[in-house]
């Protein structure tokens, strides 16, 4: 077609008049845009990138001219690229009147159908941003979501490079229930993609659980501790941290996985009834002890009945450590000396000028 074209340009071209004697030569008219484009060797290209279904002529080739619109092959599958052989291409070409064309030693052309690749988890962060910004739910960590289908990554066309827009909103707050739908524009000419999200959400939180069941006061080691994520609505306000549940002795017995409260907590005996213990006895300039065994248990700060074993009198004590209570030392006071009493002075008596002893 392209040399066929050539042809016809050129016998159209004006003739130059022959002169009976030799004249200067005449100037050479210059080609036509059109002639120029026909002129051009067509060159094969190695490699190419289509966005439509179908190959044509001016995608495997440079310099097509007016069969560059032609197509001559359907477009691989999104996103994969497929090749084609260089003498399967030329026959192609050759079938619609393309020849001559510059092969430059090409082996293969391979053709690479272009795509948008959408990730499932654009879609489900598609998700959240609406649970977040319409429904006024917090960070997306504490957001835990189940798919009544499970997203799949999605592969477009790759004009459809805009951001999901939601057109559908549906939202149960009482159960969680979502069901959500987007679409993503491809142009005027394209109806848009339609993605479709369902199932429900939950807003959880980190609390402190048991690894294992606990008896009735044991003490709570760093390796009966774990963080996990819980629903909120399953949560206490008196949820025991990590930090604070260490050393802790247990009041009851508790089951394994269970979430800490205060009240299941409590500092732990440092003395129990029946023990020998350290009767500490201080006060200013004084440090005594002597062994002793509590009458009761108790926990750090608690007061309790010690007997002292030297003396047999029962003292009340305050546990301050493990094994060791504090007796209070009465310190006497000193009082502020009264000051002396006054001695009344002895009245003078008057007598009246003019009396006369009798």
């Amino acid at each position: 077609m392209i040399r066929s074209l050539l042809a016809a340009a050129l016998l159209t071209a004006p003739l130059a008049a022959v002169a009976a004697e030799p004249a200067a030569p005449a100037a050479v008219p210059a080609l036509s845009p059109q002639i120029e484009e026909v002129l051009r060797t067509p060159v094969l290209r190695a490699h190419i990138d289509v966005s439509d279904e179908l190959v044509r002529i001016g995608d495997l080739i440079e310099n097509a001219g007016v069969a560059a619109q032609i197509p001559v092959y359907r477009a691989p599958d999104l996103g994969t690229t497929g090749a084609l052989s260089t003498a399967a291409v030329i026959a192609a070409l050759r079938a619609h009147q393309v020849i001559g064309v510059d092969t430059r030693d090409i082996r293969e052309v391979t053709v690479t159908r272009l795509a948008r690749n959408l990730p499932a988890k654009e879609i489900e962060q598609q998700v959240i941003d609406t649970l977040q910004r319409r429904h006024g739910f917090g960070e997306a960590e504490d957001l835990a979501l189940s798919w009544d289908r499970e997203i799949e990554a999605r592969t477009l066309p790759a004009n459809f490079d805009g951001a999901p827009q939601l057109v559908a909103d549906r939202f149960d707050r009482r159960s969680g229930r979502f069901d959500f739908s987007f679409e993503i524009a491809g142009g005027a000419d394209a109806a848009p993609v339609r993605l479709r999200a369902t199932g429900t959400v939950v807003e959880t939180a980190k609390v402190t659980v048991l690894t294992r069941p606990v008896e009735r006061n044991e003490v709570i080691k760093a390796s009966d501790l774990a963080i996990e994520r819980r629903p909120k609505a399953e949560i206490a306000s008196d949820t025991v941290a990590y930090d604070a549940a260490l050393g802790m002795q247990t009041r009851r017995t508790l089951r394994g996985g269970q979430i800490l409260r205060t009240a299941d907590l409590s500092k732990p005996d440092l003395v129990t009834r029946d023990q020998g213990v350290t009767l500490i006895y201080q006060a200013a300039g004084i440090y005594l002890t002597s062994r002793g065994k509590a009458l009761e248990t108790g926990t750090e700060g608690d007061v309790i009945n010690v007997l002292n074993l030297q003396s047999k009198r029962t003292v009340t004590a305050t546990v301050v450590g493990r094994g060791q209570v504090m007796v209070s030392v009465a310190v006497p006071r000193v009082l502020a000396s009264a000051a002396p009493a006054t001695t009344p002075e002895p009245a003078i008596a008057r007598t009246s000028a003019s009396a006369k002893p009798e």
